[in-house]
């Protein structure tokens, strides 16, 4: 898909630094997989918190690894 965004100047260069992308693309991929990641991660800890969810350790810990 493509499309144009205006991003912080800064905001963008701070990612880049801490990221080891090269490309812009590269660097945009990585944030929105980042942010799924991260929100996935806070639904199921809400899910668990609420008593929905019973996972062990171990079943969390493979449920992770199959996320990446």
């Amino acid at each position: 898909m493509r499309a144009t965004i205006a991003i912080d100047d800064a905001l963008f260069a701070e990612a880049f630094s801490l990221s080891r992308v090269k490309t812009k693309k590269e660097l945009i991929s990585l944030s929105l997989q980042e942010f799924i990641r991260k929100k996935r991660l806070e639904h199921l800890a809400g899910m668990y918190a609420s008593g929905a969810v019973s996972m062990t350790c171990e079943e969390l810990e493979e449920y992770r690894a199959a996320d990446k």
